[in-house]
């Protein structure tokens, strides 16, 4: 995450704790990070010769039912010219909202789907032993072979017969014969 993003992201989630907002700038900002995934659209607003003034329109009647204070989010972002940090400043709002609700991301890569109930006892699992709300997203790599790999705030918990493998081979040729 860049600074930018991070100065940005966490002044709009203070703005919005505030105000009792966060739940709702959040989805808003979800929805937004997602319009600008268009390539021409962002183009469009990031654009010099398009006046400040009509890029801003833009934005206001692409997000006409969103929240004022996302819209002028997004307009400050546009006029300032760093519009491509819209994602990084998610992700610094994202952060501290999870902070403050006690909701950890996890991720979970495996070589195959979990099932539902393999889903559901891996998140009670988390939630016990972590003490917070676990918000768990899967991820399918046949690179892994078999077992889990776990990435949870910062850290990684490799079960996975890829990762038991590379250790095994650092053990091997780490052996003096």
């Amino acid at each position: 995450m860049t600074e930018t993003g991070k100065r940005y992201g966490t002044s709009l989630y203070e703005l919005a704790a505030e105000e009792g907002l966060t739940e709702r700038i959040l989805a808003e900002l979800d929805v937004a990070v997602n319009a600008m995934q268009e390539p021409g659209y962002l183009r469009l607003l990031m654009t010099p010769s398009v006046p400040k003034k009509e890029r801003c329109a833009l934005l206001d009647q692409a997000f006409a039912q969103a929240h004022p204070y996302l819209v002028n989010f997004l307009k400050i972002l546009c006029e300032a010219g760093i519009l491509p940090e819209l994602p990084a400043c998610a992700r610094a709002y994202r952060d501290r909202y999870n902070q403050d609700h006690n909701i950890l991301e996890v991720t979970a890569v495996s070589a195959v789907a979990l099932d539902e109930s393999a889903r559901s006892r891996l998140q009670e699992k988390l939630q016990r032993v972590t003490g917070k709300t676990i918000t768990l997203t899967e991820k399918v790599d046949p690179s892994v072979l078999g077992g889990l790999r776990l990435d949870l705030g910062g850290t990684r918990l490799d079960g996975t017969v890829q990762g038991r493998l590379e250790r095994l081979r650092n053990e091997i040729s780490g052996v003096v014969i």
